[in-house]
């Protein structure tokens, strides 16, 4: 499967999850404890039997502890800041990962964003104000939910750019098996500390549990870990802005929010300035 395929069934499979969480009225720790175990349960007995597990992985286990804590935090914190302020505000927020993706980059790596990636991300960011709306953006309290978000977008940009190290060196079932394994007892640890329920769920919570665990954290983000291997980093996380888009429209489809000129107006200047950043600098 060729990375730009797999990057975008990884993007469709995450952006279901801001709806399924809608549809859960449980903690968001306790729900993001779920999404992690149930798919851990799921990927290990595959790893194993298939003969898929490498010894070698267990030499990276810095950094896969590292992606483990990150995108355990990540949904983490997300999840509690959309539930104390909105589900907008806190994707709008979480969405400026390209930004610290490519100042990490910049930072720590030899292979430096080029001028087309900075140019996509202001233009993605333009769009992405228009897609949530302009007076969501100049309304926002600098409250805890605001730290919150911005929180939210360093974890997951320190995950992307922290798993493109390791998926360079190690199988992907490999690397989510074992940081997924991290972030499971991460999340339990947290919830048996800050007393959050683990059972008694009605059955159509746990129905929208597994569905994440399967769908949102399995098929999304192996699909995504695929198009890491061979997509800069940079690119992958501001592609995944159109998570936004996709979001919209099932928002849309299935819980009747609704879709105005304006959305669509920022959706197409999301994807543009997505593909700005494919575009390669001409060798003189």
């Amino acid at each position: 499967m060729s990375s730009r395929l797999s990057l975008i069934i990884g993007i469709l499979c995450i952006s279901i999850f801001p709806v399924l969480i809608r549809a859960t009225p449980i903690s968001g720790i306790s729900d993001a404890f779920y999404r992690m175990s149930i798919a851990t349960v799921l990927i290990w007995p595959y790893v194993l039997l298939n003969g898929n597990w490498q010894a070698k992985t267990l030499r990276y286990w810095k950094p896969i502890l590292v992606c483990g804590l990150f995108f355990a935090s990540d949904i983490v914190v997300w999840n509690l800041s959309i539930q104390e302020s909105t589900a907008t505000q806190a994707s709008l927020l979480t969405n400026l990962s390209p930004i610290w993706v490519g100042i990490g980059t910049f930072l720590f790596f030899p292979d430096k964003p080029t001028k087309y990636f900075w140019i996509g991300t202001a233009t993605a960011l333009v769009g992405l104000v228009l897609l949530m709306g302009v007076e969501v953006f100049l309304t926002m309290q600098f409250d805890r939910a605001f730290f919150l978000a911005v929180l939210s977008g360093l974890f997951y940009a320190g995950y992307i750019v922290v798993s493109k190290t390791v998926l360079d060196k190690v199988p992907i079932l490999n690397f989510m098996a074992s940081s997924m394994t991290v972030s499971s007892l991460y999340l339990v640890l947290l919830c048996v500390g800050l007393g959050e329920p683990l059972w008694g769920f009605e059955p159509r919570i746990w129905g929208s549990l597994v569905v994440q665990a399967v769908v949102c954290q399995l098929l999304g983000w192996i699909a995504v870990s695929h198009a890491l291997q061979k997509i800069d980093a940079q690119r992958v996380s501001l592609s995944l802005l159109s998570q936004a888009i996709v979001t919209g429209f099932l928002a849309w489809l299935f819980i009747d929010e609704k879709i105005t000129v304006q959305m669509v107006l920022g959706g197409i200047i999301i994807l543009l300035g997505i593909a700005i950043t494919f575009r390669r600098p001409v060798n003189p």
